[in-house]
């Protein structure tokens, strides 16, 4: 993407800008209208609980409440941040910051459109990995830095939780990787291509379909979502890490998990959905930009995400740990062993 915009400014100015500048550019063409889209589904987020209980949700700020999501940022930016007396005053102020750093580093490998991409790095799922692992740190630097034991408490179990379900994601994004014969996503994309039954474009309609359903799951605990969400479970643990927070601070850590949530969407949507291609290998379908296929499908998988969270009650501390290790852990295994055996014996021997 960074070569395109140092060719667009040469095309229209006539001018050579420095590469440095032209990345610069890139990133922040994609971060902006991340932050921005953070905002927005905070809406979605909201009207759909408001949905399925019944109600109208937002629907005073602006038409049809859509400026809510910018009254409460105003408001938390106008309230005094307070540091704990006993706390680490620059790791305090420094977690909130990393948790949406972390959360926004993800999207430098994730593919928009052929082509449209910040970095197409050749090792792109591993980099995905690592940093979708990244925002535990954030957490866990929070609840230690704030002296507090419930904080702490709440920190150790988010990166139990965290650690438990990257290990399955870990396994789930292997099975993808040998079937596609890439690490780079866009390759990844372009191989599932009529992959599926009925000419579908995507892995969701192959014998990868239940890595799907668990890297869904896996997701939502990943990102501390319900109903996953016990490190925020305020009625055990005080509102967990972020107990000492307040205004701008605590407002950091959402934009991070929301942006984290937003990003979770896109890796399922080019993982197992085709990314930028159309849902099915149909020509007019090829019409429509490929960046909107890619946005519908985020949408879908965030209303899911929403839904499930309105509708599902919590689960406890040993459910959820049973869970990961010993359902997802086994079956991510399985998978991958049945898969390398499809690859070896039976891809290559047809190829």
């Amino acid at each position: 993407m960074a070569d395109m915009i140092y060719n667009f400014f040469y095309w229209l100015f006539g001018i050579e800008i420095y590469h440095f500048v032209a990345v610069i550019l890139s990133v922040l063409l994609v971060a902006l209208p991340v932050l921005l889209a953070v905002a927005m589904i905070v809406w979605v987020d909201r009207k759909v609980w408001a949905a399925i209980q019944i109600r109208k949700g937002p629907n005073v700020v602006g038409p049809f409440g859509l400026m809510q999501s910018f009254a409460d940022g105003l408001k938390v930016f106008l309230k005094e941040t307070i540091v704990p007396a006993g706390a680490n005053k620059f790791l305090f102020l420094m977690a909130p910051a990393l948790s949406l750093i972390f959360g926004l580093v993800g999207w430098a490998v994730l593919p928009f459109a052929e082509g449209y991409v910040v970095s197409d790095l050749n090792v792109g799922i591993l980099y995905l990995f690592a940093a979708s692992s990244l925002a535990v740190y954030g957490v866990i630097i929070a609840g230690w830095a704030s002296n507090s034991r419930y904080a702490f408490l709440g920190a150790m179990r988010s990166a139990a939780q965290m650690v438990s379900y990257e290990v399955s994601i870990g396994f789930i994004m292997l099975t993808v990787l040998m079937v596609a014969g890439s690490l780079n996503l866009s390759e990844i994309v372009l191989a599932q291509k009529s992959a599926g039954l009925f000419g579908f474009n995507g892995y969701f309609l192959t014998p990868l379909m239940p890595m799907f359903f668990i890297f869904f799951i896996s997701a939502l605990a990943e990102t501390n979502r319900a109903p996953f969400d016990l490190p925020e479970a305020e009625e055990e643990i005080v509102a967990g890490f972020q107990i000492e927070y307040s205004s701008m601070s605590m407002a950091l850590f959402y934009l991070g998990e929301y942006a984290n949530i937003i990003l979770m969407c896109g890796v399922m949507s080019v993982l197992f959905f085709g990314g930028w291609l159309p849902p099915f290998d149909w020509a007019p379908l090829y019409y429509v930009p490929p960046a909107l296929w890619l946005f519908f499908k985020m949408f879908i998988f965030f209303f899911c995400f929403s839904w499930v969270k309105a509708s599902v009650p919590r689960f406890r501390y040993d459910q959820l740990m049973r869970l990961g290790w010993k359902v997802f852990l086994p079956m991510s295994l399985i998978w991958v062993v049945l898969t390398s055996a499809y690859v070896v014996f039976i891809k290559h021997a047809a190829g």
